[in-house]
């Protein structure tokens, strides 16, 4: 009788009072990072033209902020576990406000590729520390599992309401109001974190390895770097020497964490099928996903002709089924199995995404919003599980260094999605038929093409215009069928890897 009722009512002890409320801070936290990292596309045309970057630039302004943070995810998370996820999560978000004001004023292109840069470092000691702090606060596995579909949800969301709000602001006020929206929330998360945010940290943590933290940095930037300079560029060797010194580095670093009686990052880990096979679903699904993600605005904008606050509500379907599907994913992989809710999940959004095959330029948007419902609820399946799996599988005092996992494969799936699958749009873009007159930058992107008819006669131009569109159209197309093609498969690999996982407190 009493070892029935003990595991009962030690989880009862463990629900720690105003832990709702401290949940509510970390998906602030969340919600900053999400925010930011989808406002900076719609501000770049304003961005470019008062600050008049060169092209390698503005390159650099927009992708030295992910570049930084892939680089850094592993080692934040770590540095997490040994000095405290509060005071890491507080001082990350403290400097995160303070450097986006920093991005709002930025005078020059040099300053801004700095700006973005730090910001990229406050932002990796953001993710890896809310969900931790999770695995901590929520000790209770189904409690657990609720609060991982709301971070999970709350990230969605602000993929969503970044370009709206940002669309808005682009409207109403210059280009820096979308990076002082930071300010007033991490106001609020510092001043409520404080007082509601309990402190944890790994009771014997051991060393800050810094040599590992330069070979995680140097290997992460490398690879990413090398991945989207290949396929925006092609492959030479300056960017095929950065990437041997990438997978060298890793490679340094993966040597250096077996030798280390306690690393930075335990591999050992990844010797775990539940734990491997969810860190390797997140990867490919966000590869898969990641042409529609980076192109889909360019075609309602630049195709569709809509604004930019109207994209923005555009896509908000997927927003809307990713926060419905992250509230019960954790119920249904109990009532059924993980692996069943996951497989099933990434099999939508691969269904959602070969739909968008039939995409053309007069397409209506009943079929769009209904497919990107699907990839939201998809997604939403998805994540949230193998977020749970992924925490689960860790022991609590190295839950910073576990969520970093999950975080760098959310990085370099979108890198490795925007080279490969970014390649198929630019590449059938680029060989379209243009009229004579037409100027190269045309041929470069869709936004070069709507600028260059400005400079042409309306009948040049609008030719122009209608064969870039068409073949914008076409490289969609093939980009969203390759990536259906790689969520499927990943369906069924998860089908196989995640046999036999559960979520803890499961029947």
């Amino acid at each position: 009788m009493t070892s029935t009722l003990q595991p009962a009512l030690a989880a009862r002890a463990e629900k720690r009072p105003g832990r709702w409320l401290a949940l509510s801070v970390l998906v602030l936290a969340v919600l900053l990072v999400a925010v930011d990292a989808t406002v900076l596309g719609l501000a770049t045309p304003y961005i470019s033209e008062d600050l008049e970057p060169s092209g390698t630039q503005l390159l650099w302004i927009g992708d030295v902020y992910s570049f930084v943070i892939a680089g850094l995810l592993v080692s934040m998370g770590s540095l997490g576990d040994r000095i405290g996820r509060k005071r890491i999560l507080l001082g990350g978000a403290t400097a995160f406000g303070l450097i986006s004001v920093l991005n709002a004023y930025a005078a020059t292109a040099g300053t801004m590729i700095l700006a973005r840069a730090l910001l990229g470092v406050a932002g990796a000691t953001l993710m890896p520390a809310t969900l931790a702090l999770i695995r901590n606060i929520f000790q209770d596995p189904r409690e657990r599992s609720l609060a991982v579909g709301i971070w999970g949800a709350t990230a969605s969301a602000g993929t969503a309401v970044g370009p709206i709000t940002g669309g808005f602001l682009l409207e109403h006020f210059w280009w820096g109001s979308v990076f002082l929206i930071n300010v007033p929330v991490m106001v609020v998360l510092v001043l409520v974190g404080i007082r509601t945010l309990p402190e944890s940290r790994n009771p014997d943590p051991g060393p800050w390895d810094l040599i590992s933290v330069g070979l995680s940095l140097v290997g992460m930037v490398g690879i990413v770097y090398a991945v989207k300079e290949a396929a925006a560029h092609g492959l030479t060797w300056p960017v095929a020497a950065t990437g041997v010194l990438g997978a060298a580095a890793l490679a340094g670093f993966v040597r250096r964490q077996l030798s280390l009686p306690v690393p930075l990052l335990d591999i050992r880990l990844f010797g775990r099928r539940g734990f491997s096979g969810a860190v390797l679903a997140d990867l490919l699904t966000v590869l898969g996903m990641s042409g529609l993600v980076f192109f889909l605005s360019q075609y309602l904008q630049l195709v569709q002709g809509r604004r930019p606050f109207e994209a923005g509500l555009a896509e908000l379907p997927a927003a809307v089924g990713a926060v419905a599907a992250g509230l019960v994913a954790g119920a249904a992989a109990r009532r059924f199995s993980v692996r069943a809710v996951v497989s099933v999940g990434l099999a939508a959004v691969g269904l959602a995404l070969a739909a968008l095959t039939l995409l053309d330029r007069a397409t209506g948007y009943p079929l769009i919003g209904a497919a990107l419902l699907v990839v939201g609820v998809g997604a939403g399946l998805s994540f949230t599980v193998t977020a749970d799996v992924i925490l689960s599988s860790v022991p609590k005092e190295q839950a910073g260094a576990a969520s970093a996992v999950s975080e760098t494969a959310y990085e370099l799936g979108a890198a490795l999605g925007i080279a490969l699958l970014g390649s198929i749009v630019t590449g059938v873009y680029r060989d379209f038929t243009a009229p004579a007159g037409t100027p190269a930058a045309a041929h470069e992107s869709l936004g070069g093409a709507v600028q260059a008819t400005q400079h042409l006669p309306t009948g040049t131009g609008e030719a122009l215009l209608s064969a870039a569109r068409e073949t914008f159209v076409e490289g969609l197309r093939i980009a969203t069928g390759a990536g259906a093609a790689v969520l499927l498969a990943t369906a069924v690999a998860a089908w196989f890897l995640l046999r036999g996982q559960r979520l803890e407190g499961s029947a």
